[in-house]
């Protein structure tokens, strides 16, 4: 189907969202099934730590080079062609991967999927916050992390139904599902009229903010308003990946740069890539362990599901700073259970709660609104440019906690338990810089937030001129 055709097609908004977050299975499910795939091929290769390191963080190096790129390809092929390219190499790296005879092709395979991956995480957030209205906008966003935390959790499930087979091939496979289901329904589905207006297609455009917003919208000025914000940009210098660091724009590649690295140094990932190897490693048995992996998913979903309905109305900002200390408070005692409980039934169920109680907490905050607030504080003309750099951030902290932690949890460094209390005080920092540096974003449309911006600096150098 035509850009054209799918922007003229009437849409269900419902369908709309769906399918617009469906990329957030791709991360999801990618980033989970890692979980279950290592007992068995840590056996079958005798992979060592660094080995398993390795492998875990190779989708994130991928994922790095994804975002590196999908700036330039947002603004020349658009949102939705972007997205449909990110599915299409993750259906080519998971058949390579899902066949590989060797660790080290594994690991390149990996590699690939993380290039489509980074494409995707990028790019989804711009997306689905570029079509929602002001007052659905947080919600809008928080459902591309619903759909994370369902992947995590669908592979979470594959991988203990084929654990007693030990299939960690089809494990693998199962991302084809996903990814061939949201490039068909990209098919119909139109790009963001933001896109569509900057690149002189305003009928289009007209379509899609009434498919989208629904009958009620002023959609002339709505319209009129992105007209303003794009005619502010196109006198401006041709975008740049320097002109992130401008005095107008500065603080809020600050603010997005620390979400994106707070999100994953808050420890989440070394949870869900290892949380079932750490209690293999406590003395569960493998499908115990994994078993426990799927319990932690249900947390994630139920209570990222939750925040859809609170965090147009409680902010962005409260939800970050109550997240973080639930997450401060459970991870001390995660890291007390490790070192102080001797047996091993109880140290197990109660690590099992602390991980619970901790995800609780990031799925309110971080897992939730970080994607949400990256998308909103750049100004249009560098937006695809701020979250390509944010994402690449994101996921280079994924990598480094990914490869970091077989290190750093073995019993010779500072053990599971003393990992814990250092994501404990990393986490305090967090909270800390937060209060800090983040602002509000709820309740305010993006040119909103961009011509406030804008004010704010005019504002201001007015008052060093004088």
């Amino acid at each position: 189907m035509t850009q054209t055709a799918a922007a003229r097609r009437p849409i269900n908004r419902t369908t709309l969202y769906f399918f617009g977050a469906l990329g957030g299975i791709l991360f999801g499910y990618d980033l989970g099934v890692i979980s279950g795939v290592l007992p068995f091929i840590g056996k079958v290769w005798n992979l060592t730590g660094w080995d398993k390191g390795v492998i875990t963080a190779s989708i994130s190096v991928g994922a790095v080079v994804g975002a590196i790129f999908s700036g330039r390809l947002n603004e020349a092929l658009g949102r939705r062609r972007t997205i449909m390219a990110a599915a299409v190499i993750v259906i080519v790296g998971t058949v390579a991967a899902t066949f590989s005879p060797s660790f080290g092709l594994l690991i390149v395979s990996r590699l690939v999927i993380g290039v489509g991956i980074g494409f995707s995480s990028s790019t989804v957030p711009t997306y689905l916050s570029e079509l929602a209205p002001a007052r659905l906008r947080g919600a809008m966003g928080s459902l591309n992390q619903i759909f994370i935390v369902l992947g995590i959790l669908i592979a979470f499930l594959v991988s203990y139904g084929l654990g007693s087979s030990e299939n960690w091939r089809a494990m693998f496979a199962g991302a084809i599902v996903p990814a061939a289901i949201l490039f068909v329904g990209l098919m119909f589905l139109p790009e963001t009229p933001r896109w569509l207006i900057a690149n002189g297609q305003e009928e289009q455009a007209r379509s899609v903010l009434v498919s989208s917003h629904g009958s009620a919208v002023d959609v002339d000025e709505e319209i009129s308003t992105i007209r303003e914000v794009i005619r502010l940009d196109t006198e401006s210098a041709k975008t740049r990946f320097r002109d992130l660091v401008t005095p107008m724009v500065r603080p809020m590649l600050v603010v997005a740069l620390l979400l994106a690295m707070g999100q994953q140094f808050s420890g989440v990932n070394a949870v869900n890539a290892y949380f079932p190897t750490m209690l293999i490693g406590l003395g569960f048995a493998t499908q115990a362990a994994l078993l426990s992996g799927v319990l932690l998913g249900v947390t994630k979903f139920l209570f990222t599901a939750w925040v859809v309905f609170v965090v147009d109305r409680w902010g962005r900002k409260p939800l970050l700073l109550i997240g973080n200390v639930i997450m401060v408070l459970t991870l001390i005692g995660a890291g007390f259970v490790v070192v102080g409980v001797e047996d091993t039934a109880t140290k197990g169920i109660l690590m099992l709660i602390a991980m619970v109680l901790y995800l609780v907490g990031y799925e309110l905050g971080w897992g939730a609104v970080v994607w949400v607030m990256m998308s909103e504080v750049f100004p249009l003309k560098v937006r695809a440019a701020g979250m390509g750099v944010s994402s690449v951030v994101l996921w280079a902290a994924t990598g480094i906690i990914s490869a970091v932690f077989p290190i750093i949890s073995d019993p010779g460094a500072l053990g599971i338990g003393g990992s814990m209390f250092l994501f404990a005080g990393i986490n305090v920092i967090l909270f800390a810089l937060t209060k800090w540096l983040v602002p509000e974003t709820k309740g305010r449309s993006l040119e909103q937030i961009e011509l406030d911006l804008r004010g704010r600096h005019h504002a201001k150098s007015g008052a060093e001129a004088a």
